[in-house]
């Protein structure tokens, strides 16, 4: 027998004491405890009634792999577009397919696409094309996918990549709805903190440890800023191995290094103190600020035509949120709903927490089904 995450027996229970205080739970909401009960957890058992379909989505700038998930034998259902956050799996990561099963489970046709730039830990206007791509081709599939629009969410980065996409007229008439999960809404600020370890807040600087996945991320990206050429393939390699959670592999790769800069970067590396180059990263940062400014949502929100969702883990360490709230701010008077729960990590559900908070996570995921 599958052993249950004792966090969402609590949670069960508390839709049954929600019953018990006057509050009814409906299908959705169950449905709902059920996607986040997947979500918390590393595994998940095989759901028979699902299948899957390996497509490819003729993108504007190239072919974009992606795979469809639907029920056997359940017609058309509403459709909803799921991409994926920077993990080098994409859409085959270990949360991301147990999630797109239990939302298919739950009455949606789901679509994974891949994005090639998130998966090599780069956030990039490519991630903004595919999914402005894959929502296009989605609302086509007529076939597995009831009505004219289609749902969107994005995880992590590619949240914030969501509400960029949104902005566009042509993807935003194909949307219900776009949710951001762990979304950013200023990119360089979110760059910032995770060089500086400070939150930029209306109420001024707020301290908060970055967790340090986020700066190696931000330096890979970047590597062609710190070492010559001639150390390039090898420190990509070193670095990518590293992010993989593979150190011997990384620290095989990276043995081949000639020169002094990239020896002197290893070693931060190793010793965990990349943040040394904080006066370099700050000039890059600056530099780039225009395509930092188009990577984010900020500023754009309130011209979004779509109701908009936000949800936040409170002590996210690599995206804060912060972004949430202020995302939320921008969106006041719109058409939106945000939720900043200590129920959430960094886009996993991985905290206990009082009653009230569980039922606010249910409710609103229950918006999205």
């Amino acid at each position: 027998m599958r052993r249950v995450s004792s966090r969402w027996v609590v949670l069960v229970g508390a839709l049954i004491s929600a019953c018990l205080l006057g509050w009814a739970p409906t299908s959705r909401h169950v449905r709902a405890a059920e996607l986040l009960q997947r979500l918390s957890e590393k595994q998940a058992p095989a759901a028979a009634q699902v299948l899957t379909e390996e497509v490819t989505i003729a993108g504007d700038s190239g072919p974009v792999r992606a795979r469809l998930y639907f029920r056997a034998g359940a017609g058309r259902a509403p459709g909803i577009v799921v991409a994926h956050g920077v993990h080098y799996r994409g859409i085959d990561e270990r949360r991301l397919v147990p999630f797109a099963r239990a939302l298919c489970e739950s009455g949606l046709t789901v679509l994974t696409p891949e994005l090639k730039d998130l998966a090599d830990y780069r956030i990039t206007e490519s991630g903004v094309e595919v999914i402005r791509d894959s929502v296009r081709y989605l609302a086509s599939r007529r076939d597995r996918v009831e009505g004219e629009k289609v749902g969107l969410l994005g995880f992590s980065f590619a949240g914030g990549l969501s509400l960029v996409a949104a902005q566009d007229p042509q993807t935003a008439r194909l949307l219900k709805s776009v949710t951001s999960f762990g979304g950013h809404y200023d990119l360089r600020r979110v760059l910032r903190f995770l060089v500086h370890d400070e939150i930029e807040t209306p109420s001024g600087i707020v301290r908060q440890k970055a967790h340090d996945y986020g700066l190696v991320v931000l330096v890979y990206g970047n590597l062609e800023h710190f070492v010559p050429a001639v150390d390039l393939p090898v420190m990509r390699e070193g670095f990518k191995q590293w992010l993989h959670e593979d150190q011997k592999a990384a620290r095989a790769a990276a043995e081949a290094r000639l020169t002094p800069e990239a020896e002197r970067l290893w070693q931060l590396l190793e010793r965990q103190q990349l943040q040394q180059l904080a006066p370099e990263l700050d000039q890059l940062l600056q530099k780039q600020g225009a395509e930092l400014a188009r990577l984010s949502a900020r500023g754009h929100l309130r011209k979004l035509e779509v109701p908009v969702y936000l949800l936040h883990g409170s002590h996210d360490s690599v995206i804060p949120a912060s972004e949430t709230d202020a995302a939320n701010r921008e969106l006041a008077g719109a058409e939106h709903q945000a939720l900043v729960s200590p129920l959430l990590e960094h886009v996993e559900v991985g905290k206990s927490a009082r009653l009230p908070d569980k039922l606010a996570l249910v409710a609103f995921m229950a918006k999205l089904l």
